[in-house]
């Protein structure tokens, strides 16, 4: 009988999502990853069928945990917009501090894999869609309260919005300066703002 396996399933995908996030797929050989999650290549087969499986679930950790860091924006805040708010400024933060010199792990995935790929191009739309459709939620939420213009249209706003964060994903990768990506985020909360 097999044995099964015993490790941290959510240690090794957070060490796995790191090291793919960092170097790309393509880059990461099962020698790395086998020497970032300490498992060796028979058990990294068997929990997860190859290098693309892993590299899956390591796509599902880090949409799963953009989705709950855009869910406990919006559960924490006053109103709909300042969740939104809440979020933008948290990724703000997390680039003005360097810590998303990698951009993000799903618009790097997107750029990196071919359209012909349809498992991962399938995968991280999920997740973006996931985030976006949150988004989408709470404009509409916000146009029902008065917090936000009758002549927006959340879904086109949500769009926008989803396009300035892979913009500043990709501007993450270059180091800004803070002043670069205050104005940016400015630009977006005065479009949410204007008309008011």
């Amino acid at each position: 009988m097999a044995r099964t396996a015993e490790f941290d399933r959510e240690e090794v995908l957070q060490k796995a999502m790191e090291l793919f996030w960092q170097k790309g797929y393509c880059k990461c050989s099962m020698t790395c990853l086998v020497e970032a999650t300490r498992l060796k290549p028979g058990s990294i087969y068997a929990a997860f069928r190859s290098k693309e499986g892993l590299f899956l679930e390591a796509l599902k950790y880090y949409g799963s945990q953009s989705t709950q860091k855009l869910d406990s924006c919006l559960e924490k805040a006053g109103t709909p917009l300042e969740g939104i708010r809440l979020f933008l400024e948290m990724m703000g933060n997390s680039i003005e501090k360097g810590e998303r010199q990698y951009g993000c792990f799903l618009v790097n995935t997107i750029l990196e894999h071919p359209p012909e790929n349809h498992t991962v191009t399938r995968e991280v739309a999920r997740y973006l869609g996931a985030i976006e459709s949150r988004i989408h939620g709470a404009l509409s939420s916000a146009r029902k309260r008065g917090e936000l213009s009758q002549d927006k249209n959340p879904e086109t706003l949500a769009k926008f919005i989803m396009v300035n964060i892979w913009g500043l994903q990709v501007l993450a990768k270059t180091n800004p300066e803070r002043k670069t990506v205050r104005a940016v985020l400015d630009q977006i909360f005065a479009h949410l703002h204007e008309d008011m």
